[in-house]
């Protein structure tokens, strides 16, 4: 036998061998440990758009800090890092509309399927974010508990429809049908594109949502699709404005008026989705995105210019001017286009150009109108009937930012892609593809595929 003198011992060699084998296990089963640790710490937004599926949609009755149409991307970063104290919520509930024809296997396998939702209080919304105590918080909550799963049915309660002296009208009872067509589509597109797995809602995915209690309206704001109105209606409603005319514009952003859904408590939550009426905004994707361009970069801007503005011109612009790289003034639409579609971009998204998809998720809330822009009086002013908002109260037209500026048309956004290559529009539609589909908008040039 072998033996090796350490210090004032023989030790024998295989005695090394043993303590060496077990040294190393150790050391690989503390690394493991340490691999799980740092799994379970991970923000579950990071891990949701790549799972979060959609779902077969029942067919039968179911029911930034710059604030402009939402609060501030701040804001947004401390709802990512909250969306781990999440709720889940689910299923879907009765529609506004009477019931579609559907294949006889889409309607048994969907009766059959409920959402599942985890739910868990949260922090107050306004209070500041302190890093210790959010990991404080979530190690308790790995080793403390599960996740609280909950499974909801189809709601009890009717939603609105149309009243029996509305359907010998035919201007509603167009806009009736229009809507039920808009919800088949958005439903086949989630069934098609989106995977059957169960479906998760987090704080994060309700945070765009604002809730009128007195006639139970849940309103996703869309930036630049009418959401600054949108919300002098729900303040009206609310009764804390006798007319649109009479709110201002920095009231209805930073006036903290209305409620949002992620404000609530789980059970707040819950209730509201599975009873309130849904409804939602959207308009043409290359449109919205010029007016947001337009409003964020070609008009002063104490936010968005040395955010965005200094780190697109430092990233995209050749030999850039030192004072454009000071300021961040005058970006131009090209280079607002190359951060948009760079997959490493230099600043993050923002709420203003992000995807309807991701805005309102609308594969996992079951929306009950959706309305658009472009036919905005018309929609907005049949939704108010149909939840019976007093007749003196119509959707406001009016512009109170840049009011003297044309408003972003078709041709205005046109002309704004023509300074693009084909390839660089051709990427900028695959990036609001879904989009595009969803709410069956037809393409915008001629040359896409």
């Amino acid at each position: 036998m072998q033996f090796i003198f350490l210090g004032q011992k023989w030790i024998g060699l295989r005695t090394i061998i043993m303590r060496l084998t077990c040294m190393f296990s150790f050391i690989l089963l503390f690394g493991a440990a340490g691999l799980v640790v740092f799994i379970h710490l991970q923000d579950p937004e990071d891990i949701v758009h790549q799972q979060t599926p959609g779902i077969k949609y029942n067919m039968g009755p179911q029911q930034p800090k710059k604030q402009d149409c939402t609060s501030s991307n701040n804001q947004d970063v401390r709802i990512r890092k909250n969306s781990a104290e999440a709720l889940a919520i689910g299923n879907q509930r009765s529609s506004l509309y009477p019931p579609v024809n559907a294949p006889t296997k889409l309607q048994s396998t969907d009766r059959k399927q409920n959402i599942m939702f985890v739910m868990k209080d949260h922090p107050k919304k306004d209070a500041e974010i302190n890093p210790i105590g959010l990991h404080k918080r979530r190690r308790r909550f790995i080793i403390k508990k599960s996740p609280i799963l909950i499974a909801m049915n189809s709601s009890s309660l009717n939603l609105p429809m149309l009243k029996s002296e509305d359907r010998n009208n035919n201007n509603w009872k167009s806009l009736y049908q229009i809507q039920r067509e808009r919800k088949r589509i958005m439903r086949d597109t989630c069934s098609k594109y989106k995977s059957n797995n169960r479906r998760i809602i987090t704080p994060y995915h309700v945070s765009r949502i604002f809730v009128e209690d007195k006639y139970r309206i849940l309103y996703c704001e869309v930036p630049k699709a009418g959401c600054s109105n949108w919300k002098r209606v729900l303040m009206v409603l609310n009764g804390l404005a006798s007319s649109t005319k009479d709110i201002q514009h920095n009231t209805v952003h930073y006036g903290n008026y209305l409620k949002r859904l992620d404000g609530f408590d789980r059970k707040g939550i819950y209730h509201r989705l599975n009873t309130y009426t849904k409804m939602l905004f959207i308009r043409e994707p290359f449109e919205k995105l010029v007016s947001a361009f337009r409003d964020k970069f070609e008009h002063p801007n104490n936010y968005y210019h040395p955010v965005f503005g200094k780190a697109i011109i430092s990233r995209y612009r050749v030999n850039a001017s030192k004072e454009a790289l000071r300021t961040g003034s005058g970006v131009k639409f090209k280079e607002f286009i190359q951060y948009l579609l760079d997959v490493h971009r230099p600043v993050g998204m923002d709420i203003h150009w992000d995807h309807v998809n991701r805005l309102c998720s609308p594969c996992l809330i079951d929306y009950d109108f959706v309305g658009k822009f472009e036919s905005m009086e018309e929609d907005a002013n049949f939704f108010l009937h149909l939840i019976g908002a007093p007749q003196n109260l119509t959707f406001p037209r009016f512009k109170d930012r840049h009011s003297n500026e044309e408003r972003t048309t078709t041709k205005i956004t046109q002309s704004y892609f023509a300074q693009l290559s084909p390839a660089q529009r051709q990427h900028s539609y695959d990036f609001y593809y879904m989009d595009y589909l969803m709410f069956n908008y037809s393409k915008p040039f001629e040359d896409l595929y």
